[in-house]
């Protein structure tokens, strides 16, 4: 008993080391966003590696149409409340819009502040160029584990002119194959891969050392990752790469109204839900 829970324990705390390992193994990695006490608990029961707070949760949880609103302040919020949820989970925070933008010491402090005061074990940027790979190396440079993220970056979407695949010209092509050799070169532990062909994504994905997690970026990528909301159908995205799990929010609302059927018939509560001076 005391060795399976040793090994066990071995199993739950995962660091940057043990996702290359499962790429060497050629172990799939599975990732999933949370955004809250509650998913992150049901995440943490499961069988996914590590879970993403994404800056998604600012169109699915915050309702905004897009992630480019979401502020550091959001981020560490719902990063202390994952971790809450996850306590020896191996937990990605978001760095969102703007900040690791503007100067190295902001950069470096926006995400100190997601693995000191959110929680995290390590923090995510989008981009491959080389102002962003400057920004890793700031990041590494004080110890903290970075995963970069290519292809269809959503804080993009105004230069892109909206959620459309990447990579789909040669010279495209080229250019985020380089980019993903220059973004291993600087340092990160892991990448994202979002919305790209699925021969562009087996090519980065052989060329690499580090794992490549897809989403959107075909079958060949060492893992994949998808958005909680979007794989319980919580979310009303058409994105090709979405596979709905299952249709809870169906089942949410047969609930929901049962609840309002029975008020509205005076059924609930019934006399096994009231208290009595003496039970």
């Amino acid at each position: 008993m005391t060795n399976q829970m040793n090994d066990d324990n071995k199993e739950k705390a995962l660091t940057v080391h043990s996702f290359r390992a499962m790429k060497q193994k050629g172990r799939k990695i599975v990732m999933l966003t949370a955004y809250d006490f509650a998913m992150a608990r049901a995440v943490s029961q499961a069988e996914v590696d590590l879970i993403l707070v994404g800056d998604s949760l600012g169109m699915v949880v915050l309702g905004y149409d897009s992630t480019l609103q979401v502020t550091l302040e959001d981020m560490i919020y719902h990063t202390q409340a994952v971790r809450r949820g996850a306590e020896d989970g191996f937990i990605i925070a978001d760095m969102p819009y703007m900040s690791y933008h503007l100067s190295w010491e902001e950069t470096k402090l926006n995400a100190a502040r997601l693995i000191v005061n959110g929680g995290a074990n390590a923090v995510k940027l989008e981009g491959g160029s080389p102002a962003r790979l400057d920004a890793i190396k700031a990041i590494l440079d004080c110890e903290i584990p970075v995963c970069a993220h290519l292809g269809l970056t959503p804080q993009s979407i105004y230069k892109f002119g909206g959620y459309k695949v990447q990579g789909k010209t040669a010279a495209a092509h080229d250019a985020l194959y380089e980019q993903a050799l220059k973004i291993e070169q600087a340092g990160a532990f892991l990448l994202v891969l979002e919305g790209i062909p699925e021969e562009l994504g087996k090519a980065i994905t052989d060329a690499l050392k580090i794992p490549v997690i897809g989403i959107g970026a075909g079958r060949y990528c060492d893992g994949q990752v998808l958005v909680f909301h979007d794989l319980l159908g919580w979310s009303t995205s058409a994105a090709k790469f979405v596979k709905t799990y299952a249709d809870t929010e169906k089942y949410m609302i047969t609930a929901l109204n049962a609840f309002a059927q029975d008020v509205r018939s005076g059924t609930f509560p019934a006399r096994e839900n009231v208290y009595y001076p003496i039970d």
